[in-house]
Protein backbone atom coordinates (compact mmCIF):
# COMPACT_ATOMS: atom_id res chain seq x y z
CA UNK A 1 0.00 0.00 0.00
CA UNK A 2 1.38 3.30 -0.85
CA UNK A 3 1.32 5.88 1.72
CA UNK A 4 -1.69 8.33 2.60
CA UNK A 5 -1.97 11.30 0.21
CA UNK A 6 -0.32 14.28 2.08
CA UNK A 7 -0.81 17.11 -0.10
CA UNK A 8 -3.28 19.99 1.79
CA UNK A 9 -7.22 19.72 0.43
CA UNK A 10 -7.56 22.59 -1.79
CA UNK A 11 -11.85 23.54 -1.03
CA UNK A 12 -13.19 24.86 -4.45
CA UNK A 13 -13.54 28.33 -5.06
CA UNK A 14 -16.03 28.84 -6.81
CA UNK A 15 -19.19 30.92 -6.24
CA UNK A 16 -22.45 30.87 -7.22
CA UNK A 17 -23.97 29.32 -9.92
CA UNK A 18 -23.37 31.23 -12.27
CA UNK A 19 -19.23 31.61 -11.97
CA UNK A 20 -19.43 27.84 -12.08
CA UNK A 21 -21.37 28.48 -15.79
CA UNK A 22 -18.64 31.18 -16.67
CA UNK A 23 -16.00 28.88 -16.33
CA UNK A 24 -17.52 26.20 -17.80
CA UNK A 25 -18.58 27.88 -20.76
CA UNK A 26 -14.54 29.06 -21.09
CA UNK A 27 -13.99 25.31 -22.06
CA UNK A 28 -14.15 23.83 -25.47
CA UNK A 29 -16.30 21.00 -24.88
CA UNK A 30 -15.54 17.81 -26.79
CA UNK A 31 -18.08 16.78 -29.10
CA UNK A 32 -19.97 14.28 -27.30
CA UNK A 33 -19.32 10.90 -29.10
CA UNK A 34 -22.82 8.26 -29.37
CA UNK A 35 -22.49 6.04 -26.64
CA UNK A 36 -20.16 3.57 -26.99
CA UNK A 37 -19.12 -0.16 -24.62
CA UNK A 38 -17.64 0.97 -21.33
CA UNK A 39 -14.33 2.37 -22.30
CA UNK A 40 -11.69 -0.30 -22.85
CA UNK A 41 -8.66 0.57 -24.66
CA UNK A 42 -10.19 3.92 -25.53
CA UNK A 43 -6.83 6.41 -26.52
CA UNK A 44 -5.77 9.00 -24.98
CA UNK A 45 -7.06 11.94 -27.65
CA UNK A 46 -5.56 15.31 -27.63
CA UNK A 47 -7.14 18.68 -27.51
CA UNK A 48 -6.45 21.88 -29.20
CA UNK A 49 -4.36 24.35 -27.67
CA UNK A 50 -6.66 26.66 -26.73
CA UNK A 51 -8.29 23.81 -24.28
CA UNK A 52 -5.19 22.91 -22.88
CA UNK A 53 -4.38 26.42 -22.15
CA UNK A 54 -8.21 27.10 -20.39
CA UNK A 55 -7.34 23.70 -18.42
CA UNK A 56 -4.26 25.01 -16.65
CA UNK A 57 -5.77 28.42 -16.46
CA UNK A 58 -8.67 26.71 -14.45
CA UNK A 59 -5.90 24.99 -12.20
CA UNK A 60 -3.91 27.53 -11.42
CA UNK A 61 -7.36 30.03 -10.32
CA UNK A 62 -7.65 27.13 -8.23
CA UNK A 63 -11.11 26.30 -9.74
CA UNK A 64 -10.84 22.73 -10.46
CA UNK A 65 -7.84 20.51 -8.57
CA UNK A 66 -4.42 20.29 -10.07
CA UNK A 67 -3.84 17.09 -12.16
CA UNK A 68 -3.71 14.01 -9.57
CA UNK A 69 -4.56 16.70 -6.64
CA UNK A 70 -7.04 15.34 -4.41
CA UNK A 71 -9.69 17.30 -3.13
CA UNK A 72 -13.17 16.19 -1.12
CA UNK A 73 -15.46 17.84 0.99
CA UNK A 74 -15.25 18.46 4.56
CA UNK A 75 -17.42 15.31 5.74
CA UNK A 76 -15.47 12.39 3.64
CA UNK A 77 -11.81 11.52 4.60
CA UNK A 78 -9.59 9.78 2.17
CA UNK A 79 -8.06 6.86 3.88
CA UNK A 80 -6.32 4.74 1.95
CA UNK A 81 -4.92 4.05 -1.93
CA UNK A 82 -4.33 0.65 -3.44
CA UNK A 83 -2.60 1.11 -6.86
CA UNK A 84 -2.79 -1.38 -9.72
CA UNK A 85 -0.23 -4.22 -9.40
CA UNK A 86 -0.01 -7.34 -11.86
CA UNK A 87 -3.51 -7.11 -13.21
CA UNK A 88 -2.64 -3.07 -15.77
CA UNK A 89 -6.02 -3.40 -17.27
CA UNK A 90 -8.89 -0.91 -16.53
CA UNK A 91 -10.26 -1.59 -12.69
CA UNK A 92 -14.09 -2.03 -12.74
CA UNK A 93 -16.49 -3.29 -10.30
CA UNK A 94 -16.85 -4.42 -6.94
CA UNK A 95 -18.23 -7.16 -4.96
CA UNK A 96 -18.09 -7.63 -0.99
CA UNK A 97 -18.28 -10.90 1.21
CA UNK A 98 -17.39 -11.17 4.65
CA UNK A 99 -14.45 -8.42 4.90
CA UNK A 100 -13.34 -8.53 1.45
CA UNK A 101 -13.74 -7.08 -1.98
CA UNK A 102 -13.25 -8.74 -5.32
CA UNK A 103 -12.46 -6.26 -7.94
CA UNK A 104 -12.93 -6.63 -11.78
CA UNK A 105 -9.80 -5.80 -14.28
CA UNK A 106 -9.80 -5.81 -18.15
CA UNK A 107 -7.22 -8.42 -17.49
CA UNK A 108 -9.22 -10.38 -14.11
CA UNK A 109 -9.86 -9.56 -10.76
CA UNK A 110 -7.99 -8.99 -7.42
CA UNK A 111 -9.45 -10.33 -4.30
CA UNK A 112 -8.66 -7.71 -1.67
CA UNK A 113 -9.01 -8.61 2.75
CA UNK A 114 -11.14 -5.13 3.68
CA UNK A 115 -11.34 -6.00 7.34
CA UNK A 116 -9.30 -3.01 8.40
CA UNK A 117 -10.53 -0.37 5.77
CA UNK A 118 -7.33 2.11 6.10
CA UNK A 119 -5.33 -0.86 5.93
CA UNK A 120 -6.73 -2.67 3.03
CA UNK A 121 -4.50 -5.52 1.55
CA UNK A 122 -3.87 -8.08 -1.73
CA UNK A 123 -4.56 -11.44 -1.21
CA UNK A 124 -4.35 -13.00 -4.74
CA UNK A 125 -4.86 -11.69 -8.56
CA UNK A 126 -6.19 -13.81 -10.79
CA UNK A 127 -5.09 -13.35 -14.83
CA UNK A 128 -8.02 -14.54 -16.58
CA UNK A 129 -8.37 -11.59 -19.66
CA UNK A 130 -12.00 -10.80 -20.50
CA UNK A 131 -13.40 -7.39 -20.96
CA UNK A 132 -14.95 -6.37 -18.74
CA UNK A 133 -14.88 -8.85 -15.97
CA UNK A 134 -17.93 -7.55 -13.59
CA UNK A 135 -17.97 -9.41 -10.91
CA UNK A 136 -20.47 -11.48 -8.23
CA UNK A 137 -19.71 -13.84 -5.18
CA UNK A 138 -21.88 -15.92 -3.48
CA UNK A 139 -21.11 -18.40 -0.83
CA UNK A 140 -17.65 -20.23 -2.08
CA UNK A 141 -18.75 -19.17 -6.27
CA UNK A 142 -17.25 -16.10 -7.91
CA UNK A 143 -18.96 -15.23 -11.11
CA UNK A 144 -17.23 -13.08 -14.05
CA UNK A 145 -18.43 -11.32 -17.05
CA UNK A 146 -16.57 -11.96 -20.39
CA UNK A 147 -17.82 -9.58 -23.01
CA UNK A 148 -14.76 -9.71 -25.25
CA UNK A 149 -14.62 -12.28 -28.50
CA UNK A 150 -11.94 -14.75 -27.03
CA UNK A 151 -10.47 -18.28 -28.53
CA UNK A 152 -11.78 -20.18 -26.60
CA UNK A 153 -12.69 -20.29 -22.42
CA UNK A 154 -10.11 -20.52 -20.72
CA UNK A 155 -7.88 -17.91 -19.15
CA UNK A 156 -5.45 -18.06 -21.53
CA UNK A 157 -7.41 -17.16 -24.56
CA UNK A 158 -6.61 -14.66 -26.88
CA UNK A 159 -8.48 -11.95 -28.44
CA UNK A 160 -9.82 -12.85 -31.61
CA UNK A 161 -12.41 -11.74 -34.29
CA UNK A 162 -16.08 -12.26 -33.53
CA UNK A 163 -16.75 -14.03 -36.88
CA UNK A 164 -14.62 -16.77 -35.57
CA UNK A 165 -16.83 -19.79 -35.34
CA UNK A 166 -14.58 -20.98 -32.33
CA UNK A 167 -15.45 -17.55 -30.34
CA UNK A 168 -16.24 -18.04 -27.23
CA UNK A 169 -17.65 -15.13 -24.95
CA UNK A 170 -20.14 -15.26 -21.37
CA UNK A 171 -19.59 -16.54 -18.01
CA UNK A 172 -16.97 -17.39 -15.76
CA UNK A 173 -16.95 -19.55 -12.68
CA UNK A 174 -14.39 -19.83 -9.84
CA UNK A 175 -14.45 -21.26 -6.25
CA UNK A 176 -13.12 -18.75 -3.84
CA UNK A 177 -12.90 -20.62 -0.66
CA UNK A 178 -9.03 -20.23 -0.67
CA UNK A 179 -8.97 -16.95 -1.69
CA UNK A 180 -5.05 -16.62 -1.92
CA UNK A 181 -5.47 -19.60 -4.77
CA UNK A 182 -9.20 -19.24 -6.63
CA UNK A 183 -9.78 -21.95 -8.68
CA UNK A 184 -11.84 -21.89 -11.85
CA UNK A 185 -14.55 -24.50 -11.85
CA UNK A 186 -17.03 -23.81 -14.99
CA UNK A 187 -18.19 -21.84 -18.03
CA UNK A 188 -21.08 -20.73 -19.87
CA UNK A 189 -21.46 -19.18 -23.28
CA UNK A 190 -24.14 -16.71 -23.54
CA UNK A 191 -25.55 -15.24 -26.27
CA UNK A 192 -23.16 -12.14 -27.56
CA UNK A 193 -21.44 -12.37 -24.28
CA UNK A 194 -21.57 -10.83 -20.92
CA UNK A 195 -21.35 -7.34 -20.45
CA UNK A 196 -22.42 -6.94 -17.01
CA UNK A 197 -24.59 -9.47 -15.29
CA UNK A 198 -26.79 -9.52 -12.13
CA UNK A 199 -27.16 -12.41 -9.83
CA UNK A 200 -30.77 -13.64 -8.32
CA UNK A 201 -30.85 -15.95 -5.45
CA UNK A 202 -33.39 -18.49 -5.40
CA UNK A 203 -33.26 -21.57 -3.17
CA UNK A 204 -30.87 -24.11 -4.23
CA UNK A 205 -29.79 -22.39 -7.23
CA UNK A 206 -28.67 -18.69 -8.07
CA UNK A 207 -29.80 -17.46 -11.74
CA UNK A 208 -27.90 -14.91 -13.53
CA UNK A 209 -29.45 -12.32 -15.64
CA UNK A 210 -26.87 -11.55 -18.20
CA UNK A 211 -26.68 -8.41 -19.99
CA UNK A 212 -25.29 -7.85 -23.62
CA UNK A 213 -25.45 -5.67 -26.47
CA UNK A 214 -23.54 -3.99 -29.73
CA UNK A 215 -23.39 -0.77 -30.64
CA UNK A 216 -22.78 -2.31 -33.88
CA UNK A 217 -23.98 -5.01 -36.54
CA UNK A 218 -21.04 -6.59 -37.28
CA UNK A 219 -21.27 -8.93 -34.52
CA UNK A 220 -22.72 -11.84 -35.59
CA UNK A 221 -24.37 -12.92 -31.92
CA UNK A 222 -25.38 -9.41 -31.20
CA UNK A 223 -27.46 -8.36 -34.27
CA UNK A 224 -31.16 -7.53 -34.13
CA UNK A 225 -33.27 -8.79 -32.74
CA UNK A 226 -31.32 -9.41 -30.04
CA UNK A 227 -33.94 -8.50 -27.71
CA UNK A 228 -33.49 -9.62 -24.13
CA UNK A 229 -31.60 -11.32 -21.67
CA UNK A 230 -29.33 -15.06 -20.90
CA UNK A 231 -30.77 -16.65 -17.79
CA UNK A 232 -27.94 -18.59 -16.47
CA UNK A 233 -29.02 -21.31 -13.47
CA UNK A 234 -26.13 -22.37 -11.33
CA UNK A 235 -26.88 -24.92 -8.44
CA UNK A 236 -24.95 -23.99 -5.77
CA UNK A 237 -23.58 -27.03 -4.46
CA UNK A 238 -22.83 -28.13 -8.46
CA UNK A 239 -21.53 -24.93 -10.24
CA UNK A 240 -20.46 -27.30 -12.93
CA UNK A 241 -23.70 -27.94 -14.09
CA UNK A 242 -24.24 -24.09 -15.24
CA UNK A 243 -26.12 -24.16 -18.05
CA UNK A 244 -28.51 -20.96 -20.10
CA UNK A 245 -32.10 -21.63 -19.19
CA UNK A 246 -33.67 -18.82 -21.22
CA UNK A 247 -33.76 -15.78 -23.17
CA UNK A 248 -36.81 -13.85 -22.37
CA UNK A 249 -37.59 -11.45 -24.53
CA UNK A 250 -37.82 -7.92 -23.08
CA UNK A 251 -38.54 -5.66 -26.79
CA UNK A 252 -40.94 -7.82 -28.43
CA UNK A 253 -41.26 -4.51 -30.38
CA UNK A 254 -37.45 -4.40 -30.64
CA UNK A 255 -37.14 -1.74 -28.35
CA UNK A 256 -35.69 1.81 -28.98
CA UNK A 257 -35.09 2.46 -32.70
CA UNK A 258 -32.10 5.37 -31.82
CA UNK A 259 -31.15 7.24 -34.51
CA UNK A 260 -32.00 9.08 -37.06
CA UNK A 261 -35.49 8.29 -35.57
CA UNK A 262 -34.47 9.57 -31.92
CA UNK A 263 -31.32 11.57 -33.00
CA UNK A 264 -28.70 11.40 -30.20
CA UNK A 265 -30.36 8.20 -28.58
CA UNK A 266 -28.83 4.63 -29.16
CA UNK A 267 -30.76 2.09 -30.25
CA UNK A 268 -31.70 -0.92 -28.28
CA UNK A 269 -30.11 -4.40 -28.97
CA UNK A 270 -29.60 -5.57 -25.25
CA UNK A 271 -29.32 -4.65 -21.45
CA UNK A 272 -26.59 -2.30 -20.43
CA UNK A 273 -27.08 -3.56 -16.78
CA UNK A 274 -30.01 -5.08 -14.70
CA UNK A 275 -30.51 -4.51 -11.02
CA UNK A 276 -32.64 -6.65 -8.91
CA UNK A 277 -34.50 -6.27 -5.50
CA UNK A 278 -34.86 -10.04 -4.48
CA UNK A 279 -37.22 -9.18 -1.08
CA UNK A 280 -39.71 -6.94 -3.47
CA UNK A 281 -39.49 -9.77 -6.20
CA UNK A 282 -38.57 -6.30 -8.85
CA UNK A 283 -36.29 -5.51 -11.71
CA UNK A 284 -34.70 -2.41 -13.15
CA UNK A 285 -33.12 -2.81 -16.40
CA UNK A 286 -31.27 0.00 -18.25
CA UNK A 287 -31.37 -0.85 -21.78
CA UNK A 288 -29.70 1.32 -23.57
CA UNK A 289 -32.50 3.39 -25.55
CA UNK A 290 -34.81 2.09 -22.59
CA UNK A 291 -35.78 1.75 -19.07
CA UNK A 292 -37.76 -1.06 -18.02
CA UNK A 293 -39.48 -2.11 -14.42
CA UNK A 294 -39.91 -5.82 -14.06
CA UNK A 295 -41.38 -8.42 -11.94
CA UNK A 296 -38.96 -11.29 -10.89
CA UNK A 297 -41.26 -13.30 -8.84
CA UNK A 298 -40.44 -16.38 -11.37
CA UNK A 299 -37.00 -16.07 -11.92
CA UNK A 300 -36.63 -18.02 -15.96
CA UNK A 301 -39.45 -15.64 -16.77
CA UNK A 302 -39.42 -11.86 -15.57
CA UNK A 303 -42.04 -10.15 -16.95
CA UNK A 304 -42.14 -6.49 -18.30
CA UNK A 305 -44.23 -4.04 -16.39
CA UNK A 306 -43.41 -0.46 -17.55
CA UNK A 307 -41.04 0.51 -19.84
CA UNK A 308 -39.85 4.53 -20.35
CA UNK A 309 -37.65 6.44 -22.77
CA UNK A 310 -36.38 9.88 -22.60
CA UNK A 311 -35.42 11.06 -26.23
CA UNK A 312 -34.54 14.67 -25.30
CA UNK A 313 -31.85 13.89 -22.54
CA UNK A 314 -30.60 10.29 -22.14
CA UNK A 315 -28.58 8.96 -24.76
CA UNK A 316 -27.57 5.68 -23.07
CA UNK A 317 -29.57 4.02 -20.55
CA UNK A 318 -26.35 2.34 -18.23
CA UNK A 319 -27.56 1.44 -14.76
CA UNK A 320 -30.45 1.65 -11.72
CA UNK A 321 -30.70 1.67 -8.45
CA UNK A 322 -33.61 1.13 -5.88
CA UNK A 323 -34.53 2.70 -3.42
CA UNK A 324 -34.84 0.66 0.16
CA UNK A 325 -38.83 1.12 0.26
CA UNK A 326 -38.66 0.20 -4.05
CA UNK A 327 -41.03 3.35 -4.66
CA UNK A 328 -38.41 5.14 -6.33
CA UNK A 329 -35.55 4.29 -9.24
CA UNK A 330 -32.57 6.04 -10.66
CA UNK A 331 -31.20 5.43 -13.76
CA UNK A 332 -28.36 6.81 -15.12
CA UNK A 333 -27.14 8.14 -19.08
CA UNK A 334 -23.67 7.23 -19.88
CA UNK A 335 -23.45 9.79 -22.69
CA UNK A 336 -20.52 8.96 -24.88
CA UNK A 337 -19.92 5.76 -23.71
CA UNK A 338 -17.81 6.65 -20.49
CA UNK A 339 -14.98 7.93 -22.19
CA UNK A 340 -16.45 11.45 -23.09
CA UNK A 341 -15.87 14.71 -21.34
CA UNK A 342 -19.63 15.65 -20.94
CA UNK A 343 -19.53 17.74 -17.06
CA UNK A 344 -19.63 20.57 -18.87
CA UNK A 345 -21.21 23.80 -19.45
CA UNK A 346 -21.74 22.68 -23.21
CA UNK A 347 -23.18 19.51 -22.34
CA UNK A 348 -25.24 20.88 -19.87
CA UNK A 349 -26.93 19.34 -16.05
CA UNK A 350 -30.22 17.26 -17.81
CA UNK A 351 -27.58 15.38 -20.26
CA UNK A 352 -25.06 12.44 -18.92
CA UNK A 353 -26.67 12.50 -15.51
CA UNK A 354 -29.32 10.59 -13.18
CA UNK A 355 -32.84 9.97 -14.05
CA UNK A 356 -35.02 9.82 -10.77
CA UNK A 357 -38.57 8.07 -11.24
CA UNK A 358 -41.12 7.08 -8.51
CA UNK A 359 -43.05 4.18 -9.07
CA UNK A 360 -46.65 4.07 -8.60
CA UNK A 361 -49.51 1.79 -8.43
CA UNK A 362 -49.66 -1.50 -7.45
CA UNK A 363 -48.74 -4.98 -8.63
CA UNK A 364 -48.80 -5.47 -12.46
CA UNK A 365 -50.08 -1.98 -12.36
CA UNK A 366 -46.61 -0.20 -11.18
CA UNK A 367 -45.27 2.55 -13.43
CA UNK A 368 -42.25 4.76 -13.31
CA UNK A 369 -42.93 8.30 -13.41
CA UNK A 370 -40.02 10.91 -13.78
CA UNK A 371 -39.41 13.22 -11.06
CA UNK A 372 -36.04 14.96 -11.68
CA UNK A 373 -32.15 14.88 -13.17
CA UNK A 374 -29.53 14.95 -10.67
CA UNK A 375 -25.80 15.84 -12.43
CA UNK A 376 -22.64 15.78 -9.92
CA UNK A 377 -22.66 19.72 -9.83
CA UNK A 378 -18.99 20.41 -9.82
CA UNK A 379 -17.15 21.35 -13.24
CA UNK A 380 -14.76 19.25 -14.91
CA UNK A 381 -12.04 19.78 -17.42
CA UNK A 382 -12.37 18.84 -20.82
CA UNK A 383 -9.68 16.25 -20.52
CA UNK A 384 -11.42 14.88 -18.03
CA UNK A 385 -14.24 11.58 -19.02
CA UNK A 386 -16.86 12.23 -16.90
CA UNK A 387 -20.48 10.79 -16.82
CA UNK A 388 -22.74 9.72 -14.54
CA UNK A 389 -21.47 5.82 -13.58
CA UNK A 390 -22.36 2.64 -11.06
CA UNK A 391 -23.27 3.71 -7.22
CA UNK A 392 -25.10 2.23 -4.00
CA UNK A 393 -27.59 3.28 -1.52
CA UNK A 394 -26.01 4.28 1.73
CA UNK A 395 -28.45 2.58 4.00
CA UNK A 396 -30.30 5.64 6.08
CA UNK A 397 -33.70 4.55 7.70
CA UNK A 398 -36.18 6.95 6.73
CA UNK A 399 -33.97 9.11 3.79
CA UNK A 400 -32.59 7.94 -0.06
CA UNK A 401 -28.83 8.78 -0.26
CA UNK A 402 -27.02 7.32 -2.62
CA UNK A 403 -22.93 7.64 -3.31
CA UNK A 404 -21.80 7.14 -6.53
CA UNK A 405 -18.95 7.27 -9.25
CA UNK A 406 -18.45 9.76 -12.01
CA UNK A 407 -15.25 8.79 -13.80
CA UNK A 408 -12.49 11.64 -13.17
CA UNK A 409 -15.97 13.98 -12.08
CA UNK A 410 -14.76 11.20 -8.79
CA UNK A 411 -17.34 9.98 -5.97
CA UNK A 412 -20.63 11.76 -5.38
CA UNK A 413 -22.83 11.67 -1.91
CA UNK A 414 -26.28 12.71 -2.88
CA UNK A 415 -29.45 13.30 -1.46
CA UNK A 416 -32.50 11.78 -3.10
CA UNK A 417 -35.15 12.12 -0.34
CA UNK A 418 -37.20 14.61 -2.00
CA UNK A 419 -38.01 12.99 -5.77
CA UNK A 420 -37.55 16.70 -7.40
CA UNK A 421 -34.97 18.29 -5.70
CA UNK A 422 -31.68 16.10 -5.28
CA UNK A 423 -28.76 17.60 -4.12
CA UNK A 424 -25.22 16.85 -3.26
CA UNK A 425 -23.93 16.35 0.74
CA UNK A 426 -19.91 15.05 0.38
CA UNK A 427 -17.53 14.27 -2.38
CA UNK A 428 -13.98 13.18 -3.33
CA UNK A 429 -12.55 13.79 -6.68
CA UNK A 430 -8.78 13.69 -8.31
CA UNK A 431 -7.56 16.46 -10.43
CA UNK A 432 -7.44 15.59 -14.42
CA UNK A 433 -5.07 12.62 -15.39
CA UNK A 434 -4.02 14.69 -18.15
CA UNK A 435 -4.00 18.96 -19.03
CA UNK A 436 -3.53 18.15 -22.49
CA UNK A 437 -5.28 14.86 -23.78
CA UNK A 438 -8.48 14.00 -22.79
CA UNK A 439 -7.87 10.37 -20.95
CA UNK A 440 -9.92 8.05 -19.49
CA UNK A 441 -9.66 6.95 -16.29
CA UNK A 442 -11.48 8.28 -12.32
CA UNK A 443 -14.15 6.34 -10.34
CA UNK A 444 -15.71 3.20 -11.97
CA UNK A 445 -17.53 1.75 -9.28
CA UNK A 446 -18.03 3.74 -5.64
CA UNK A 447 -19.78 1.72 -3.31
CA UNK A 448 -20.96 1.49 0.32
CA UNK A 449 -20.11 -1.31 2.03
CA UNK A 450 -20.09 -1.95 6.66
CA UNK A 451 -19.23 1.70 7.14
CA UNK A 452 -16.92 2.72 3.99
CA UNK A 453 -16.98 3.93 0.85
CA UNK A 454 -14.92 1.67 -1.57
CA UNK A 455 -13.94 2.94 -4.82
CA UNK A 456 -12.40 1.77 -7.80
CA UNK A 457 -10.37 3.81 -9.97
CA UNK A 458 -9.72 2.44 -13.48
CA UNK A 459 -6.00 3.54 -13.40
CA UNK A 460 -5.34 4.61 -9.86
CA UNK A 461 -6.34 1.28 -8.09
CA UNK A 462 -8.24 0.95 -5.13
CA UNK A 463 -9.48 4.23 -2.94
CA UNK A 464 -10.94 3.70 0.46
CA UNK A 465 -13.09 6.78 1.96
CA UNK A 466 -14.96 7.29 4.92
CA UNK A 467 -18.09 9.77 5.52
CA UNK A 468 -18.62 11.50 8.63
CA UNK A 469 -21.81 13.42 8.55
CA UNK A 470 -25.33 13.50 10.50
CA UNK A 471 -27.44 12.31 7.58
CA UNK A 472 -25.11 9.11 6.86
CA UNK A 473 -23.79 8.53 10.10
CA UNK A 474 -27.23 5.68 10.62
CA UNK A 475 -25.41 3.57 8.18
CA UNK A 476 -22.75 2.73 10.07
CA UNK A 477 -24.98 0.38 12.27
CA UNK A 478 -26.20 -1.62 8.99
CA UNK A 479 -24.00 -4.48 8.51
CA UNK A 480 -24.17 -7.14 5.83
CA UNK A 481 -22.51 -10.20 5.36
CA UNK A 482 -22.42 -10.38 1.46
CA UNK A 483 -22.69 -7.13 -1.47
CA UNK A 484 -23.46 -7.14 -4.59
CA UNK A 485 -24.77 -4.18 -5.63
CA UNK A 486 -26.74 -4.89 -8.54
CA UNK A 487 -28.84 -7.47 -6.63
CA UNK A 488 -29.81 -4.79 -3.81
CA UNK A 489 -30.08 -6.41 -0.14
CA UNK A 490 -33.15 -6.33 1.96
CA UNK A 491 -31.13 -3.81 4.83
CA UNK A 492 -31.69 -4.69 8.00
CA UNK A 493 -31.93 -1.60 10.09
Amino acid sequence: MTPLHTTPVRRRRLGAAAAAAGLLAALLAAVPAAATPDPGGTPDRGVSARTAQSVKAAIAAGEIPGQDEIVHSDNVEHLANLPKDALTGFDTDLAFQDGYAYAGNYDGFVVYDIRRPAAPRVVSQVLCPGSQNDVSVWGNLLFLSTDSSRSDNSCNSVSQPATEKSSWEGIKIFDIRDKANPKYVAAVETACGSHTHTLVPSGSSVYLYVSSYSPSEAFPDCRPPHDGISVVKVPKQAPEQAKVVGFPVLFPDGGNPGAPTNPGVTKTTGCHDITVLPSKKLAAGACMGDGILFDISKPEQPKVLDRVQDNVNFSFWHSATFNERADKVVFTDELGGGGGATCNAATGATRGADGIYDITGRGDQRRLVFRSYYKMPRPQADTENCVAHNGSLIPVPGRDIMVQAWYQGGVSVWDFTDSTRPHEIGYFERGPLSTTALSVGGSWSAYYYNGHIYSNDIVKGLDVLSIRDPRTDPAEDVRLDRLNVQSQPDYRY
